[in-house]
């Protein structure tokens, strides 16, 4: 028998508020929609918010995920279009992404720049492998072929491992990271973490036409501040600015630091 899939099902989405700037929201590898829920009530009286989970995320239908579908970044980008599309999205969007999101958004709107208002880039990184002299993302391809590889072997030793390298810390957040990893399937895990941490993204800045926000946190091991200066340089029209704070989720550390950031943003380009 042969499921039909609703987007809104597939992608969980849920639309918060009736009135005001849309802001629309993407989550990083190994999380889903609720890691915002520090971030979005400041916004509630003044945005219509819309908060989905790519499939095989949070509370998607993770029958709706194809390896072949999603063993690159396009096929996130097609939800995030899909999303759009779905809710009559033509114009006005505000996106909001952390981490591969970022990326995933800047696609979405060099294939739609008319879609998008504006981007609001936490933690972005069009890649994360070193390409010296010109490039240091942070990482050699042994670094992330290890990590691949202890994903495979032992996914709950992993997320141990990687939760408090991303979260910054170990206590709420990193424990937040770990419960988010384990929840989901290795076998999806293993397909985003490779689109996520082999993607290069480096030509497509160039290509973007929107207004960018770039949030560097300042002290991360996913993403050097030099990454940050990287893509302030190649984004027409972009903002840079840094975050005092340790990890790489900061929507979740510290949001209100995000808030205040997003704030001045919008009341500066409004």
């Amino acid at each position: 028998m042969i499921k039909l899939f609703t987007i809104r099902d597939r992608n969980n989405v849920q639309v918060h508020g009736k009135a005001g700037k849309l802001l629309l929201y993407g989550h990083g590898f190994g999380c889903d929609q609720t890691m915002w829920q520090q971030v979005t009530p400041a916004f509630a009286d003044t945005h219509q918010q819309v908060l989905f989970d790519y499939v095989g995320s949070g509370r998607s239908d993770k029958q709706a995920f194809s390896a072949a579908r999603y063993g690159d970044l396009q096929g996130y980008v097609q939800d995030l279009l899909d999303v759009c599309d779905e809710l009559g999205l033509q114009s006005g969007v505000t996106f909001v992404g952390h981490s591969v999101s970022c990326s995933i958004g800047l696609l979405a709107s060099i294939v739609r720049p008319e879609l998008f208002e504006r981007l609001v880039l936490l933690g972005p990184t069009p890649c994360f492998l070193n390409h010296p002299p010109d490039y240091f993302g942070g990482f050699e391809s042994a670094d992330l072929e290890g990590l691949l590889l202890l994903l495979e072997q032992n996914y709950i030793g992993w997320a141990d491992h990687l939760a408090p390298i991303i979260a910054g810390e170990v206590g709420a957040v990193s424990g937040r990271l770990n419960d988010s990893f384990c929840s989901t399937d290795p076998a999806v895990a293993r397909a985003f973490a490779r689109a996520t941490f082999f993607a290069d993204q480096r030509a497509d800045l160039p290509l973007v036409r929107r207004p960018c926000l770039i949030l560097q946190h300042r002290h991360d091991a996913l993403v050097p501040l030099a990454v940050g200066d990287y893509c302030h340089a190649h984004l027409q029209g972009s903002q840079l600015q840094i975050l005092d704070v340790s990890g790489h989720c900061a929507h979740m550390s510290h949001p209100q630091l995000v808030i205040d950031a997003m704030n001045g943003y919008f009341a500066a380009s409004d």
